[in-house]
């Protein structure tokens, strides 16, 4: 039995997407990009999306600006990554770049690789100094961070381990 090709959603123009949007909204903040995809991909008429999407921002459901620095406030505190890694999600989500490089500025990258990089220290510093050198530089490259970034954390840490054990 051969299955039919997938066929795209019919147009919903008499329903609602407000109810979907919330529900959507309620597990977790988005973006506006985020809620337009999700909403035309359910099939909703583009108008009725667009006229959601200005009844969520005047509620203050949406706003990218705050969404962003909730965003970047979030990723620092948890998974901390370069400017750079964290631009590209955001930019991902349909972020302006002005918004992106407003909520950025006040980070430094060297600050955000020492931040990631903190818990890593207590199981590697058994290691010894190569693979010590390999998991700090691989770990932070794969969070975005520039060589010269991760090395430079990587000299500052040795340096320290190194007066701690003498």
């Amino acid at each position: 039995m051969m299955s039919k090709p997938a066929e795209p959603l019919p147009k919903k123009n008499n329903e609602n997407p407000l109810t979907p949007a919330l529900r959507y909204l309620s597990h977790q903040p988005r973006s506006i990009r985020e809620i337009y995809e999700y909403l035309t991909k359910k099939g909703f008429d583009e108008g009725l999306v667009l006229e959601t999407i200005e009844m969520l921002k005047e509620k203050e459901y949406l706003n990218d600006e705050i969404f962003t620095r909730n965003f970047v406030e979030s990723r620092i505190n948890h998974k901390p990554k370069s400017k750079f890694a964290l631009a590209y999600e955001l930019n991902k989500k349909g972020i302006d770049s002005a918004i992106i490089e407003a909520a950025l500025e006040a980070y430094d990258d060297r600050d955000l690789a020492l931040k990631a990089v903190q818990p890593k220290l207590k199981p590697w510093t058994r290691l010894d100094g190569e693979k010590f050198k390999k998991k700090i530089l691989n770990f932070l490259q794969y969070r975005g961070f520039k060589p010269d970034v991760s090395i430079s954390i990587f000299n500052e840490l040795a340096q320290s381990e190194q007066k701690n054990t003498d």
